[in-house]
C-alpha cells in the first residue's frame, strides 16, 4: 500500500512537534566533532511546496508551521527549529508574510550534517522517491535507497562511528506498522544500544498506542521519553486526534526543553480540548 502522501500533511501540527524534537536533537549531535549517522526509514520527498495543489487541498499547514513562523514570543527551545524553517523560505516569503517551503526530515537533517557526518534515507513510494533523489542530487553525505526502510534501519547499525540518530516515520496505512516500528527499533537497540531512536506515531485508536507501550515495556531497551501532543479528546470516530513521540536515548536537557515547547503550542495551536503529556515511560 504505497497511497500514503506526506505533502496533504506538511507542516501540520504534528509535523512541528516532530520536526522541533528533531531539530534539538540534531542541534545536539553537531556539538560533538565526532561525525554521526542519520537514518531516516520513511524519509518523503525531503521538501515540500505549500503552495501545490496536495498542501493547499488539505491547508493543514495553517494550523501548524503558520501560527509560530513570525511569531516574536517564541520559547527558546523552539526558536532553532522556527529559525531553519525561515532560513530556507529567506527568498520565498510573500507579502502576507507566508512561507512556500516545509522541510521533511531529510530537510532538517540536511541543515546539520557536516562533512564527518552521512545520512542514510529510504522511502519506496514511487513519486517520493523520485522528490527524494532529486533533492539529495547535490547533498554529498546523503545515501537515497528504494527499500524497506525497517530493513535499512537494521542493517546500517550499530555505524562505524557509534553515534546516530534514527527516525521512524512509517505511514501507519497498515495496523501492522505499529508494532512492527516499535520492534524495530528493539531489535536496533540489541545491536546499538547507544543510538538515539525516535518513533513518530498518530493518534488514531488509543489501544494502537498502548500496544506500542507495552512492546517497549516489555522490551530490553531503556531510557525511553513519551511525548504526546492532542489537539482533541480520544474518539472512536475515524482521524488523527493527536500525534506523539517515543525517544530512545534523548539528550539530557531534552525534556525540560519539551516543557517548555508543550504549553506554547497549547496556547498557540490548540483549543480548550487539547492536552498534552510527557513522561518517562522507561527509567534509563
Amino acid at each position: 500500500m504505497l497511497s500514503y502522501r506526506h505533502a496533504f500533511h506538511a507542516g501540520n501540527f504534528a509535523d512541528v512537534l516532530k520536526h522541533s524534537v528533531l531539530t534539538l536533537v540534531l542541534e545536539y549531535m553537531t556539538r560533538k566533532d565526532k561525525g554521526f549517522y542519520y537514518i531516516d526509514s520513511h524519509s518523503g520527498a525531503g521538501m515540500y511546496q505549500l503552495e501545490d495543489e496536495y498542501a493547499q487541498k488539505t491547508g493543514e499547514y495553517k494550523d501548524g508551521i503558520a501560527k509560530l513562523i513570525d511569531n516574536d514570543d517564541l520559547p527558546e527551545s523552539l526558536q532553532p527549529y522556527i529559525d531553519l524553517v525561515k532560513s530556507l523560505n529567506e527568498d520565498t516569503i510573500d507579502e502576507n508574510g507566508e512561507i512556500a517551503l516545509y522541510p521533511g526530515s531529510p530537510g532538517i537533517a540536511r541543515q546539520f550534517t557536516r562533512r564527518q557526518d552521512s545520512a542514510h534515507l529510504f522511502e519506496l513510494h514511487p513519486a517520493d522517491i523520485e522528490h527524494l533523489q532529486a533533492y539529495s542530487q547535490r547533498w554529498n553525505k546523503s545515501h537515497v535507497k528504494k527499500s524497506d526502510g525497517y530493513q535499512g534501519v537494521l542493517g546500517l547499525v550499530p555505524p562505524p562511528n557509534r553515534r546516530g540518530v534514527v527516525l521512524i516515520d512509517p505511514p501507519y496505512e497498515l495496523k501492522e506498522d505499529y508494532i512492527k516500528a516499535v520492534r524495530t527499533i528493539v531489535n536496533a537497540y540489541k545491536k546499538f544500544a547507544t543510538g538515539t531512536y525516535i518513533l513518530w506515531y498518530p493518534v488514531v485508536k488509543r489501544e494502537l498506542v498502548e500496544q506500542m507501550q507495552n512492546a517497549f515495556t516489555k522490551s530490553d531497551v531503556r531510557n525511553v521519553v513519551q511525548v504526546e501532543f492532542c489537539q482533541k479528546a480520544d474518539t472512536q470516530e475515524y482521524g488523527m486526534t493527536g500525534t506523539g513521540l517515543f525517544i530512545v536515548n534523548p539528550p539530557w536537557q531534552l525534556t525540560k526543553q519539551l516543557e517548555e515547547i508543550l504549553p506554547y503550542l497549547k496556547d498557540k495551536l490548540g483549543t480548550q480540548e487539547t492536552s498534552f503529556t510527557l513522561e518517562q515511560l522507561i527509567a534509563e
